[in-house]
């Protein structure tokens, strides 16, 4: 009797605690959904932001890590000191438009800057617009000025820019057989050589070179320099792989 007490208290006990499994499932806005056939993704609203999770224990050569725009999803950075190699993890809506969610580790830097690295996709089945990036940006919000070198899934390049906090981004796409034929840049770039920020690209293993003219962007020194992603899902995380980063705080650098 006793026995059957137990039972039926804790079949009442489990509605309550899988509502509250429910409620508490991380709730997306229909303009983060990702675009689809029968779905356009939009800007956010205008006044929408969420603060940034900033922790500020140094891994590798960063400074730091921070999750931009507070994405539903924490993500995490992790770096193997043995093979060099930063592996990035992160949920989060896009970089795009005039706010920004994704896993960022950074370095705080005045002056010029070249940044590089060899990139990968570990996990074969993401979705296609999910990036690995190479990044500047003025502040750790989610709004912030910014360049941006973006390499998606399906192999497009692009020089993105915020050329201010709160505007709308634009860009410079480059495409190297992309959903065709899968053909991914080996190794990517970017330098800040004053105002100018270029980007490069090693297609097939040959000498890095710029891509396209420059993208024109003042930052107020310090800024933040780094690498991070985002899966292009805002609660379905997603991994970019980073290796032989090089960081060097002068332009003309990248290799």
């Amino acid at each position: 009797m006793r026995k059957n007490a137990f039972r039926a208290a804790y079949a009442l006990l489990l509605g309550p605690l899988s509502l509250l499994s429910i409620a508490q499932q991380p709730q997306v806005p229909d303009w983060a959904l990702p675009g689809s056939a029968t779905h356009k993704q939009v800007p956010p609203p205008a006044d929408f932001h969420r603060p940034s999770r900033i922790d500020n224990t140094p891994l590798g050569i960063f400074d730091g890590q921070a999750d931009v725009g507070g994405a539903l999803v924490a993500g995490s950075g992790q770096f193997d000191q043995s093979s060099g190699q930063y592996t990035v993890t992160s949920a989060g809506y896009n970089i795009w438009y005039q706010r920004d969610e994704f896993h960022f580790l950074f370095k705080k830097l005045s002056g010029d800057v070249s940044l590089a690295a060899s990139t990968s996709f570990p996990k074969t089945e993401g979705y296609g617009d999910r990036k690995v990036v190479l990044m500047i940006r003025q502040t750790l919000e989610d709004d912030s000025k910014e360049a941006m070198l973006g390499m998606h899934g399906t192999g497009m390049i692009h020089l993105a820019g915020r050329p201010e906090k709160g505007a709308q981004m634009s860009d410079m796409q480059y495409r190297f057989g992309g959903t065709l034929n899968q053909v991914i840049a080996q190794r990517i770039g970017i330098e800040k050589k004053g105002d100018e920020v270029t980007i490069y690209a090693s297609i097939k293993g040959e000498p890095m070179h710029p891509l396209g003219p420059p993208l024109t962007i003042h930052f107020d020194a310090p800024f933040y320099v780094g690498i991070g992603f985002c899966s292009h899902l805002p609660t379905t995380p997603d991994t970019g792989v980073f290796s032989h980063v090089l960081l060097v705080n002068k332009a003309g650098k990248v290799e």
